[in-house]
């Protein structure tokens, strides 16, 4: 669908007329949402592409360095540490409830998030297909046991009882992330599984695939769907633009709501350049 109607000013009439656009282009379509970072930036959490984030020196942990450096896990859970307590204490914002509504209602039959944060389940969103993982979970890379976040917190805290978990918080990153020094790092002393695994949270890495089932549930959700709602994301992932690009293939109507440019604004029926929880009020609302 080309000819996308594109509003960056939501105080003119042009704004109005596109919430009037995406209106129709939904109306009596049920709904699959996919969802990206600027769905939680509302709650707190900063994204990886919004406005002084590209500033930031942090550089995510790729898997393949994360398996093979043990600095690299320690600089992994040192930063994880500080920024954990922030993200787990998040709650979720109007954006979440509302999609949580949309669902509960059945005007949308679920939600895929590339969001990591557990916010839409608690926003009243069932089902979430979760693609990119949760950080509330950590898996053993060797015996695949699963622990618990907090549990593995308390651990982390009593193996490091000098480190303070308010260092770095003025530096705060996506994910639970935060920005340290690697002097502070090289001290930090990580917990491993019982099995003497290694530990990594059950998230999605940069280099990392997206597990096939997880996937096999969003094409399931899209299938059920004949619309598309996509908020806060910027589609440069492949993982999320992938059912975009299907839902365009099928000539669904697409409504696209986020802050900037994405790399599918030449595709979607509407795209509403704006904050996603008053543009979903002024849709839904």
């Amino acid at each position: 669908m080309h000819g996308a109607l594109d509003v960056t000013d939501p105080q003119t009439d042009h704004h109005h007329e596109a919430l009037l656009a995406a209106a129709m282009a939904l109306s009596g379509r049920r709904l699959a949402i996919l969802t990206g970072a600027g769905i939680s930036t509302d709650s707190g959490i900063p994204d990886y592409r919004g406005e002084g984030t590209r500033q930031r020196s942090r550089r995510p942990v790729r898997f393949a360095e994360y398996v093979a450096s043990e600095h690299a896990r320690k600089r992994y859970w040192a930063r994880a540490y500080v920024g954990w307590p922030r993200l787990r204490d998040a709650a979720p914002n109007p954006g979440h409830v509302l999609v949580g509504d949309l669902v509960k209602n059945s005007r949308a039959v679920g939600c895929i998030t590339q969001n990591v944060d557990g916010l839409h389940q608690r926003g009243g969103a069932d089902p979430v297909v979760e693609l990119h993982g949760a950080l509330r979970l950590v898996r053993c890379l060797s015996c695949e046991r699963i622990v618990d976040r907090d549990a593995l917190q308390a651990e982390l805290s009593a193996r490091n009882p000098d480190w303070s978990a308010d260092a770095g918080r003025d530096k705060d990153a996506p994910d639970g992330d935060v920005d340290l020094d690697d002097g502070d790092i090289d001290r930090f002393v990580v917990v491993d599984c019982v099995c003497g695994g290694s530990l990594k949270p059950a998230v999605v890495f940069f280099g990392e695939n997206v597990a096939p089932p997880v996937v096999g549930e969003a094409w399931a959700l899209l299938a059920r769907a004949s619309g598309l709602l996509v908020l806060g994301t910027s589609l440069e992932v492949f993982s999320g633009r992938r059912f975009v690009l299907e839902a365009n293939k099928r000539g669904l109507p697409i409504v696209l709501i986020n802050r900037g440019p994405t790399r599918a604004d030449d595709i979607v029926t509407v795209k509403i350049d704006g904050g996603v929880a008053p543009s979903l009020a002024a849709l839904f609302g």
